[in-house]
């Protein structure tokens, strides 16, 4: 059997288990999960090479994980959304991840719509089977097949790991030939100072209410790797006086909260002792904010600290 592979993007509303779906499959923490609708921002590939087995072949499968989709409000939400088309364009394979829990609404609808203008073959995951209702799934089945030619429909767990065996058997057999993209060791795209301001916005989320973790986002001021020991500076910045205070908390009390667990999950990522120093600023409606939402994506980040070192590299005719 020949070696697969290609890009496989996961689409679906916010909370419906992208993330989580990522992280089961790829084995590893790439995306951040929280409750809270829209944790993801940005598109993020996981890398998943896959062993030969009787009746699979190997390959190597780039997931992409996306932004929930849902109406733009500000260029924060325009970003987010643009993220998901461009993750759409040039994919091989969709997987529209669905609550089977919750019923079909407008929300739905507009995320169908966008699979059918895609025009790519398309899975259907009926994620969180593990809280429905057994005789539910087969009416719901039949329900969505009435509304779409699924290429397949799959009933899952993301949480529970349940019916993963199958989706990526299914997956493998939906590629085409192709080469490993990727290093048989990497596991994602993207650098670790990213992964490193992602873990710490996680905190921000778990440990705020209301308007704040959607107010926040989370960028490096510096980084600085060692053998034992990894130095991190980063700025939590919000968009008002009042979400200052709540993330800082009395005499410090959350900033101190959300530094120790970000520090904690940091160190298990790098495997090297954590130096961590945050600090919180207010940009007044950075979400609104073109320039400054386009700083916030890592792409931007590393293109512009690779324009930095070439302007400080000595000129060699000087």
């Amino acid at each position: 059997m020949a070696f697969r592979s290609g890009f496989v993007s996961i689409i679906g509303r916010p909370n419906a288990g992208k993330s989580t779906l990522l992280n089961a499959l790829v084995g590893e923490k790439l995306a951040i999960v929280t409750r809270k609708p829209q944790t993801t921002r940005n598109r993020i590939q996981g890398i998943i090479n896959v062993e030969r087995k009787a009746k699979r072949p190997a390959g190597q499968i780039i997931l992409v994980d996306t932004p929930g989709v849902h109406k733009p409000i500000n260029s924060l939400n325009r970003r987010m959304m643009k993220e998901v088309y461009d993750a759409l364009e040039g994919c091989d394979l969709l997987l529209l991840i669905v609550d089977a829990t919750a019923r079909f609404g407008a929300g739905d609808k507009f995320v169908l719509d966008i699979v059918k203008k895609g025009g790519q073959p398309c899975f259907l995951l009926l994620n969180k089977i593990d809280m429905l209702d057994k005789q539910r799934l087969l009416p719901l089945i039949a329900e969505y097949k009435e509304r779409h030619d699924f290429a397949e429909v799959i009933p899952i767990s993301a949480m529970k790991r349940e019916g993963l065996d199958a989706l990526l058997a299914s997956v493998m057999k939906a590629l085409p030939e192709g080469p490993r993209y990727f290093p048989k060791d990497q596991l994602t795209d993207q650098p670790e100072r990213f992964l490193v301001a992602e873990l710490i916005r996680e905190q921000v989320l778990l440990a705020t209410e209301q308007e704040v973790p959607y107010a926040t986002t989370v960028l490096i001021d510096q980084y600085e790797e060692g053998a034992r020991l990894t130095r991190v500076a980063a700025t939590i910045y919000c968009e008002r006086e009042g979400q200052k205070a709540i993330l800082i908390g009395k005499q410090g009390s959350t900033l101190k909260k959300i530094g120790t667990a970000a520090r904690l999950q940091i160190q298990g990522l790098l495997n090297t002792k954590v130096f961590l120093e945050l600090f919180v600023k207010v940009r007044a409606g950075w979400r609104d904010s073109r320039d400054f939402v386009q700083e916030t994506d890592w792409r931007t980040q590393m293109q512009n600290m690779s324009r930095a070192e070439k302007k400080d590299e000595p000129d060699p005719e000087s």
